[in-house]
């Protein structure tokens, strides 16, 4: 596959924010810590990639293309409040900031690359060039 995740495997920033996940200490987010899941699908003409974005809005998604590399950066604010008359009992906030990049490879047409985003899901949709096969020539000998 030539859509991969931008990184290493001696990335140590990348191992230590998947070691200290909420998912894997197997509690909730801590304030400021937004990581969405993020599916990579590869088909016969395309890949595309879905990003779950829970209580973000359109406005909040930015993508970018770089000289080859797809990167996608989220802001989400939510706040939560309950009060019991005019008392507030309780009131949680959570802010963060979510970035993700990818490398394109030789085979993604960059220039036709959709973006769609709905109920909470970002789709990119990266369509893959046509595959040329390389052309024999015969040269002559003088």
């Amino acid at each position: 596959m030539s859509l991969i995740p931008r990184g290493s495997l001696m990335d140590l920033d990348n191992m230590f924010e998947q070691m200290l996940s909420p998912s894997r200490l197997g509690g909730e987010a801590k304030e400021g810590f937004f990581s969405p899941r993020i599916d990579v699908r590869e088909t016969e003409k395309s890949y595309e990639i879905s990003a779950e974005l829970p209580g973000v809005t359109k406005d909040d998604i930015s993508v970018t293309l770089e000289d080859g590399v797809l990167t996608l950066e989220a802001e989400v604010h939510r706040e939560e409040k309950q009060e019991e008359e005019g008392r507030v009992i309780r009131q949680e906030r959570r802010y963060g900031k979510y970035m993700r990049s990818f490398n394109l490879g030789a085979d993604v047409s960059e220039s036709d690359i959709d973006a769609s985003f709905r109920d909470g899901v970002l789709t990119l949709k990266a369509p893959k060039r046509e595959v040329t096969q390389p052309r024999t020539q015969r040269i002559e000998i003088h």
